[in-house]
């Protein structure tokens, strides 16, 4: 009777080994995937923030410090006048820039929701070729058309400078923020809109009751889209403005092509504080914009 109960136990235990072997494989193999996966995102945030310890070690260099030569160096003296010469150079074009992108994204972002509702939920006939249409000026170079716009603005006489940028960002933005709202209206079901119908209220009042107040995700979207492209903008800058009335990009090709080539300390400087606001955008609003994004990629 004894050896009937022990046969069982040292069977069981003779069989352990052969059950957790395939597990402790599968462990393993998710441990050396995981550990490669992290090497690999360590590997590509190195080489990303790179040029960015360059331009940061470099704009606190005096100038016999700041070369080529000694760029992977630590400063030898961390001075602050190149952030300082870099200010009073691009103070004047950042404020114009600020008058150009916050103008701009917003308008060309309450068009675009405009276009989205009609093209999506506020049906006509030709509303897809209409729609193709808005989206051909996502595709055309700006290069190609740059000398005939530029005879158009000034056969206009809209003034150059901020005025004449502002008209540019909102109506090349148009297309990207009609797509990126018809694709979200897309997901809001009809019923809403028919109960608005019932209810006796038009395409406007539809809208602005029903529509605009469930945009918020979108119209996050589209504003950091817009402020980025139109901060960074330096083409139509150059077509349409000059360094007494253009914005910050010009103002930073200036700055490092003039007389001061030779000063890398303040370039970088001025190259760090002309990407500050975008980066401080991106970081307060980023999480919002890849949930705006998401929030119209499936439909339901």
């Amino acid at each position: 009777m004894t050896s009937s109960v022990s046969a069982p136990a040292l069977s069981s235990s003779a069989n352990e080994p052969a059950i957790d072997a395939p597990r402790r494989k599968t462990k393993s193999r998710f441990s050396v995937s995981r550990t490669l996966r992290f090497a690999l995102m360590i590997f590509f945030v190195m080489v990303v923030l790179t040029p960015v310890y360059v331009l940061f070690v470099t704009s606190f260099k005096g100038a016999g410090d700041a070369s080529p030569v000694r760029a992977w160096n630590l400063p030898e003296i961390w001075v602050l006048d190149n952030w300082i010469g870099a200010w009073n150079a691009l103070a004047p074009s950042i404020g114009r820039s600020f008058m150009i992108v916050i103008p701009s994204a917003i308008i060309s972002a309450f068009l675009g929701s405009l276009n989205g509702f009609v093209l999506s939920l506020w049906r006509f006939p030709g509303a897809n070729v209409v729609f193709t249409l808005i989206l051909f000026g996502m595709f055309i170079p700006y290069q190609a058309v740059m000398i005939p716009l530029l005879e158009i603005m000034l056969g206009a006489g809209i003034p150059s400078g901020v005025p004449s940028l502002i008209l540019l960002h909102v109506i090349y933005g148009i297309p990207i923020t009609t797509l990126i709202f018809r694709n979200y209206y897309m997901t809001v079901p009809h019923e809403l809109i028919e109960a608005g119908r019932v209810d006796g209220a038009g395409m406007l009042r539809t809208y602005w009751s029903i529509i605009l107040p469930i945009s918020l995700p979108s119209f996050v979207v589209v504003l950091i889209w817009q402020f980025t492209n139109a901060w960074n903008d330096f083409l139509f800058a150059v077509f349409f403005s000059s360094s007494q009335n253009g914005p910050v990009t010009l103002a930073l090709n200036n700055l490092a092509n003039g007389a001061l080539l030779q000063d890398y300390g303040i370039s970088m400087a001025g190259a760090l504080l002309a990407s500050l606001p975008p980066l401080i955008v991106y970081i307060l609003l980023g999480k919002y914009f890849v949930g705006g994004l998401m929030s119209g990629s499936v439909k339901g």
